[in-house]
């Protein structure tokens, strides 16, 4: 009776032991199974497809979410197959502080601060980019400034990836403000302002 009662109680001490390694079995045999089963890695070569390859394309018309993009204006800066003349979004003071900054950024390193194109990298052999100031750029649509930041031209790359399309938009107008100050004529300046601006210059 007293070694009946012995193995009972092993056996009630050892089972929360048994529990838990019959558990580990378990789930490592689950993650195993889920780990080897058949399955294609990307841009992998497959022989099911008739192509070859194991990614299939795109659906046509497919569109990822939060990407509908049914704004031409704003996210291609045309309108048809002209370059919009007109700002897609408000330009307000917030708008064009936030372009500073980017353009600081972005820009700065070959176009500089200014816009003259004598940046730091520049200065250091990187081709030199046309002066922002100049009659042709300065009378550009917007929407073609637009279009150069987003498709790169000439020895400038791309920026779609780096920066926002509002970001892109808000440098535009950065830009604007950059070529209207070197240009500006003093019908240009508020009346309310035009007493300081004749004070700085006593």
């Amino acid at each position: 009776m007293s070694h009946a009662a012995d193995r009972l109680k092993g056996a009630i001490r050892h089972q929360p032991s048994a529990i838990c390694l019959f558990a580990l079995l378990l789930l490592a045999g689950c993650r195993q199974d889920m780990h080897d089963q058949p399955k294609y890695k990307p841009l992998k070569s497959s022989p099911f497809f008739d192509d070859g390859r194991a990614s299939r394309p795109l659906v046509p018309d497919t569109v990822a979410r939060g990407h509908l993009d049914d704004d031409d204006a704003l996210h291609t800066g045309k309108s048809g197959a002209d370059f919009v003349a007109t700002f897609p979004l408000p330009i307000t003071r917030e708008v064009l502080d936030r372009g500073q900054e980017r353009y600081d950024i972005y820009c700065s390193p070959c176009h500089d601060r200014l816009g003259n194109g004598e940046g730091m990298i520049v200065r250091r052999g990187y081709r030199r980019p046309p002066s922002l100031h100049i009659d042709r750029l300065r009378a550009t649509a917007p929407g073609y400034v637009f279009d150069v930041i987003s498709r790169g031209f000439g020895a400038m790359p791309d920026y779609t990836s780096q920066i926002p399309v509002t970001d892109r938009w808000a440098i535009v107008a950065y830009i604007r403000a950059l070529q209207l100050s070197q240009h500006a004529a003093l019908s240009d300046v508020p009346p309310a302002e035009r007493a300081t601006l004749a004070q700085s210059h006593d």
